[in-house]
């Protein structure tokens, strides 16, 4: 049987990892500041993590939601704990795609409206409803296009309300970084905005915070910096470290109906035992301020390179706009100086590397980082 080939891959197969390095079966080392597209939270094979994942796997590794889970409840209050958010309510599924499809489904049941406002250069997964508020048209297939899915320009509040006061949408979902289309903040002001003019119109704010979530920006979620509090957010990738999960946190106020919802394998023993390692080893390691720290560094000395157009980002989300081919550069990154970066369109190298990233290796990406772009300049 063939693989369906829908992907471009590089020809390099890591098949180990420990902290911030992969490894291929030869012994070559690579310094990973891309993380798997942001996956990679507390790093490759953390001995807590991998000890979670083998005492739960030697115990029970699945049964349904039929019966009682007490790892949902232990994470879940982990969740609240580290998040700031120890009211919300957890959902637990299996991506980011998912966890979107259920927070767009449930605004819908909760206000009786069909519609979603998303914004341009969205993206919020590849299962149907996300992909219809993914403004990618790359992406969406017939089946996926809809008329209940409108785009709004990022940070036009005049257009957002426009749209809002006809009453007709269940919610506005907003990535806390936009991640795909290059690294792009709504900013905090167009959060504290959005928050106000989606209450006034009985409109649920849904926060997609699967990229820039889970500590990644010097904050647990992107939108905290700003100070609002959605009515729902999503989860997932950093979650567990690359354990399949997502997850929806859901304001007090939306009650559950019985089967409103639903998942077989989400919030399943194995993925919990992984989640709930990964919230122990954020906040034993301090990861998040780690986040903070690196990325802070990391961000003013890109500023200082020459030639580059533009250094976006908070903490560890990061895209770096040059005048060329992005994806020239990440590859001689790659190949010549075993450093693994992200692509975002054609001029963003986008760096999203585990939160446990030392200062050291931060600065031999920004040295080989700005030797590759002194040759293409020169």
């Amino acid at each position: 049987m063939e693989l369906f080939d829908v992907y471009s891959l590089y020809d390099i197969e890591p098949v180990s990892g420990k902290g911030s390095y992969v490894y291929t079966a030869d012994g070559t080392e690579y310094l990973d500041l891309y993380g798997g597209h942001a996956v990679i939270s507390i790093g490759h094979a953390h001995p807590k993590y991998v000890k979670a994942i083998a005492n739960q796997v030697a115990k029970l590794g699945f049964y349904s939601n039929s019966v009682q889970n007490s790892l949902q409840k232990t994470l879940a209050d982990k969740l609240g704990k580290i998040t700031g958010y120890p009211d919300y309510q957890l959902f637990l599924c299996n991506s980011g795609a998912e966890a979107n499809e259920n927070a767009m489904k449930l605004a819908s049941f909760v206000t009786g409206r069909k519609k979603i406002l998303a914004f341009s250069k969205a993206f919020h997964g590849r299962t149907s409803g996300a992909v219809a508020a993914t403004d990618n048209p790359k992406i969406v297939s017939p089946f996926n296009a809809t008329p209940n899915v409108e785009f709004a320009p990022l940070g036009d509040i005049a257009a957002v309300e426009k749209a809002l006061s006809t009453r007709e949408f269940a919610g506005v979902i907003i990535e806390g970084i936009q991640g795909v289309s290059g690294i792009h903040e709504p900013g905090d002001n167009f959060l504290r905005q959005l928050r106000n003019v989606s209450k006034e119109y009985g409109t649920l704010l849904i926060l997609d915070e699967i990229q820039s979530g889970t500590g990644r920006t010097g904050k647990y979620f992107a939108h905290q910096h700003s100070g609002i509090k959605p009515d729902i957010i999503t989860m997932a990738k950093g979650i567990a470290n690359g354990f399949p999960m997502g997850a929806v946190l859901i304001s007090p106020v939306i009650k559950p109906v019985k089967g409103m919802l639903g998942t077989t394998f989400g919030g399943n023993h194995l993925a919990c035992a992984a989640a709930i390692a990964v919230a122990d080893v954020m906040a034993e390691e301090n990861l998040i301020q780690n986040a903070a720290e690196i990325g802070e560094y990391l961000i003013s000395e890109l500023k200082k390179i020459p030639g580059l157009v533009e250094v976006r980002g908070r903490g560890l989300m990061i895209g770096v706009e040059i005048e060329g081919d992005a994806s020239a550069l990440r590859k001689q990154l790659l190949f010549e100086h075993n450093i693994f970066t992200g692509g975002a369109g054609v001029h963003t190298v986008r760096l999203l590397p585990a939160l446990c990233i030392t200062k050291e290796q931060a600065e031999r990406f920004l040295k080989e980082f700005k030797s590759v772009v002194n040759q293409k300049s020169a």
